[in-house]
């Protein structure tokens, strides 16, 4: 007597399963799915998400391999956590790429790779996000490229516990933010190149024990923006932190720092310059606008820091709120 019953229950199912579209190689958000995660959850291996204008008032986490998250348009594709969620999008999955979006009023981080490899980050705006706009833990064999944070009362971008990391950070913008760039025990293949640390209260920071650190090509310059969120222990006026051996350092235009240019060893700043209380993560100015990413394939990893020349005191300006 159950046997119509287990049948029609199969049949159900089966209507279910036949009804769902074919969601194929790429998956658009809201037309398709409504949510990036459900878009996330839905997807294969090499699946691009595309996303298009809208707030989406959600967090992100990426379980599976070799997804691509890209945005319409850079600035009106927001993934807002509302100042109550703590990450705009955490990437739990190697292969994964990240683009042309912006990360807001989160808790913790913008954009989170935790201990993931072969990752990349590309023309993303992390803004108000109370710890770090963009955040590679223990990751490896990454890209942070043409990005663009502000907000951070840790710091803009951030890379950390990884060795050897072979991670590229390059062309990116940080301002208003406790540290633009911090480098924590990450060694070992790490480029920083190209970028603009220019208004913040520190420049840029970098603590690796076991070397292997380039930093070139860099803008670090007047590092004592007061409107911006500060540390507990925070310093002020300082333009680059370096400390560790094998830390090699070129072509790099760091001027106008109160608290010092360039510190080597303790970290300290090499004069004392009274540091403003600063303000909430909340009320950081909202970022300028930010260039799209172009059609076509991204650039390869290869860092060639030889190519990287001394910058002007303009770079970037057109991103930058803040000037030199």
């Amino acid at each position: 007597m159950r046997l119509p019953y287990a049948l029609t229950a199969v049949l159900l199912i089966a209507g279910c399963a036949a009804a769902r579209p074919d969601l194929g190689h790429e998956i658009a958000v809201p037309a398709e799915l409504r949510t990036i995660q459900q878009a996330v959850d839905a997807a294969r291996e090499g699946t691009t998400i595309l996303v298009a204008p809208g707030v989406y008032e959600e967090s992100v986490r990426v379980k599976t391999r070799g997804l691509t998250i890209r945005g319409a348009r850079r600035g009106s594709v927001i993934i807002d956590g509302d100042a109550e969620r703590a990450n705009g999008i955490v990437v739990a999955a190697p292969q994964v790429s990240v683009q042309n979006l912006t990360v807001r009023n989160h808790t913790s981080n913008g954009v989170l790779i935790s201990a993931q490899r072969d990752f990349r980050v590309s023309y993303v705006t992390a803004s108000n996000n109370a710890l770090y706009g963009i955040h590679a833990f223990d990751a490896q064999h990454g890209v942070i490229e043409q990005s663009y944070a502000s907000g951070s009362a840790n710091a803009g971008f951030h890379v950390g516990q990884c060795r050897p990391c072979d991670v590229v950070v390059r062309g990116n913008v940080a301002e208003r933010n406790a540290t633009g760039y911090e480098g924590v025990n990450a060694s070992g293949g790490m480029f920083v190149l190209g970028n603009r640390f220019s208004g913040n209260r520190v420049g840029l920071s970098s603590n690796a024990e076991r070397g292997d650190v380039t930093l070139a090509g860099n803008l670090v310059s007047d590092n004592d923006e007061a409107l911006s969120p500060a540390r507990a222990d925070g310093a002020f006026g300082l333009g680059m932190s370096v400390t560790g051996q094998g830390t090699v350092l070129f072509r790099n235009l760091v001027i106008g720092n109160p608290g010092g240019d360039v510190v080597r060893g303790s970290g300290a700043p090499a004069k004392k310059s009274r540091a403003p209380r600063g303000i909430p993560v909340g009320q950081v100015a909202a970022p300028p606008v930010q260039p799209e990413m172009p059609d076509g394939p991204a650039p390869g990893r290869t860092p060639d820091a030889g190519k990287y020349v001394l910058p002007d005191e303009d770079l970037f300006d057109d991103r930058a709120a803040v000037r030199s």
